[in-house]
């Protein structure tokens, strides 16, 4: 007998996951700099137990801060594909086009932007 048991994810397969289309939040703010790349402005809300001690150490009272993240010119690239008609899939196409890569190569760089915004609370999927 288990003790404990840990959660079954169900993780999508690899088409499937190429077929979702990601779209940013809308608490997502970007502002766009002179050299084309874009700093993206998001709130990040704090764990309740994080705040008592924050509180308690005599720091903020603020549950939610606001983080920024500053893309590069390939991350501002992608960013701009995603506007929530796309899959996945299809913005892996056309940055594989613009930047001259092997499809299996952009593939692997675009999920992996993706996955790390999709943690930060920046896109989500559909």
């Amino acid at each position: 007998m288990k003790l404990f048991r840990q959660k079954e994810k169900n993780p999508l397969d690899r088409s499937a996951a190429l077929s979702c289309k990601p779209m940013k939040f809308e608490q997502v703010n970007e502002e766009r700099l002179e050299s084309g790349c874009i700093i993206l402005s998001f709130p990040v809300v704090m764990r309740p137990w994080f705040v008592k001690v924050v509180r308690r150490l005599g720091g903020p009272e603020e549950s939610a801060r606001i983080r920024q993240l500053q893309l590069d010119e390939l991350g501002t690239a992608v960013w701009d594909l995603l506007d929530g008609k796309r899959t996945v899939r299809h913005v892996i196409s056309k940055f594989a086009k613009a930047y001259q890569l092997h499809p299996r190569e952009a593939e692997v760089s675009v999920t992996q932007f993706l996955r790390d915004l999709g943690k930060r609370g920046i896109i989500g999927l559909k």
